[in-house]
């Protein structure tokens, strides 16, 4: 008999998994929860953008001298609030923040789906948010690969002049690092972007990042995963550059194990572990998108990212079911 796709036990289950992804703007926040996003799907992960709980709208910071990021500039208690109520399955009315002109538009309806992704500046920030959320994620570009990341997405999706944007970067950099960054000392895992050994151009012209996906110590795991590494696709076939390293760093007093990509990968390689994802999981279809035949360190990062989420909900359901799990 078929055992049952954990995505139907998912959406039948009241819990509401409360996930926080922090990170400066223009980060790639979006980015490493795409893959997470893409296997359970919209009817199961909805996003809300935590700019919408800003306390000030653009022309007010303008006339106040304040950033976006210094606390008195957010509504944390109505964040707050509003998670609370979410993980409780109630519907909240959402307040909506404008960037295409830095005003407030009219509060929307918001229904919790089964998995809610806080993403924004300060995610969990406060206790309260961290007690809160299910699993919390930092990502933590270079500053070089950073710049060029928020360059881009202001000017082709904001209208910004590029002028514009470094300004506002030097102008906020005193208070990403007092007030987002400590942030990474919370996170369940932490991503690391850097431009990738292979040479800039591969990071510009083809996406191609060094990754390193910086994990706490895992305490359990519902099976055995297994990262092949096929010797007769790599010898024979890959015909571009990877890099695969493991490495142990002391994080903020505790002990991290890092994981790092860089370049690409055969896709054979990723598929294998895509079908152990699966059958361990019991979650499916689990398929990266691709058209090349070779996947992205930063695209297999997501997939392990994802793995580690979906266990972290399977071992709620089974303390829901046994007492056994916090």
């Amino acid at each position: 008999m078929q055992p049952a796709n954990f995505k139907d036990v998912i959406a039948a289950s009241p819990y509401i998994f409360v996930m926080g992804v922090a990170g400066d703007s223009g980060s790639g926040k979006t980015t490493f929860t795409r893959t997470f996003r893409q296997i359970l799907g919209e009817d199961l992960v909805s996003t809300i953008s935590l700019d919408d709980y800003h306390a000030f709208d653009r022309e007010q910071r303008r006339d106040l001298g304040v950033t976006p990021l210094v606390p008195e500039a957010n509504r944390f208690d109505l964040l707050e609030q509003h998670v609370a109520a979410l993980k409780e399955g109630k519907t909240i009315e959402k307040p909506v923040y404008n960037h295409d002109d830095g005003t407030f538009a009219e509060p929307v309806p918001f229904t919790p789906t089964k998995f809610v992704i806080l993403e924004g500046l300060h995610p969990f920030f406060t206790p309260r948010l961290r007690e809160l959320t299910d699993f919390k994620l930092y990502v933590d570009p270079d500053a070089e690969v950073k710049r060029a990341w928020k360059i881009r997405r202001d000017v082709e999706r904001r209208g910004y002049r590029p002028e514009a944007v470094i300004r506002e970067m030097v102008q906020r950099r005193p208070d990403y690092e007092r007030y987002v960054a400590p942030q990474c000392a919370h996170a369940d895992a932490i991503i690391r972007i850097a431009h990738t050994k292979y040479g800039w151009e591969a990071s510009e012209e083809r996406n191609i990042y060094q990754v390193s996906l910086c994990q706490s110590r895992l305490d359990r795991s519902i099976g055995d995963i297994d990262l092949s590494i096929d010797l007769f696709s790599l010898l024979s076939l890959s015909e571009r550059n990877f890099l695969l390293e493991y490495s142990v760093e002391n994080r903020y007093d505790r002990p991290m194990g890092a994981l790092t990509f860089d370049g690409e990968l055969n896709y054979d390689v990723i598929r294998k572990l895509e079908k152990n994802i699966e059958d361990q999981t019991k979650v499916h279809p689990i398929r990266l998108p691709t058209e090349s035949g070779y996947v992205t360190a930063g695209e297999a990062v997501q997939l392990i990212l994802s793995w580690r989420i979906i266990n972290r909900r399977i071992f709620i359901e089974a303390g829901q079911e046994t007492g056994t799990y916090p």
